[in-house]
């Protein structure tokens, strides 16, 4: 469980360390395309979840919370309308950043959410299995998979984000050490685009309970706003959580 009273600079280093700390995948997640097919280790209409709320089958992510603290950040979150999304741009979002030897951010995620996964001397995996928690199919082509920020920067920018600085954006976007980022098919990820849980929400309900942790753990840990709707919705998500 992770301490939401992080200072900047102590979130900063937690990032820096968690990177160094695991394997290193290749892509870009910006140009994969292409279907899957669904996975044998999930149920495709909800199941029982695992360990930290992840669906069986499917690995937790890093610095996920218990329902309990999911349902206290929740709640001391401050509710507020969506900011303008004027001044926006991704750029000011620096990612996907190195992280050592020829690796970066979101090779490092690839090599972490895969299974049995291979890379060359370019940091680029030649081989593995990846299962796309968001709608249960299964890909054995890094090329395939989108990387989602599950607070997606567009929204970050809209509650609370256009204040930051270059290097806050940058933690964000590259943080490793919260469930922030998460390896997932294209066509969820672009579905998804910048919308928030009231307005899309993964088509494998099974994943729901983990999907309103995650989100609550990561806009409570950089201390962003919510919307109403926002707020009402990952309340029932939480709900589908096992006690």
């Amino acid at each position: 469980m992770v301490s939401r009273q992080h200072t900047w600079a102590a979130a900063g280093l937690a990032v820096v360390i968690a990177l160094g700390a695991v394997g290193c995948s290749s892509g870009d997640g910006k140009k994969s395309s292409g279907g899957g097919k669904a996975s044998p280790s999930v149920s495709a209409s909800g199941g029982a979840t695992g360990a930290g709320g992840a669906p069986g089958g499917v690995k937790a992510l890093p610095g996920l919370p218990t329902v309990s603290t999911a349902r206290t950040d929740l709640a001391g979150l401050k509710v507020a309308p969506a900011s303008s999304m004027a001044g926006y741009s991704r750029d000011k979002f620096q990612h996907w950043i190195g992280q050592g030897g020829k690796c970066d951010t979101r090779e490092t995620v690839l090599n972490r959410d895969g299974t049995g996964v291979k890379q060359d001397a370019e940091c680029k995996p030649v081989s593995g299995k990846w299962v796309s928690r968001y709608d249960h199919l299964t890909f054995d082509s890094a090329s395939k998979m989108d990387i989602d920020h599950t607070v997606p920067l567009a929204n970050a920018w809209r509650s609370g984000a256009s204040s930051w600085t270059t290097e806050q954006r940058k933690a964000f976007a590259n943080d490793l050490t919260h469930p922030q980022l998460v390896a997932v098919s294209a066509t969820s990820n672009r579905a998804k685009g910048d919308q928030s849980p009231d307005q899309w929400a993964p088509p494998a309900k099974d994943y729901w309970c983990a999907y309103a942790e995650s989100w609550t753990a990561v806009k409570a840990t950089y201390k962003l706003t919510v919307t109403q709707a926002e707020k009402a919705k990952l309340t029932e998500m939480l709900n589908m959580c096992a006690a």
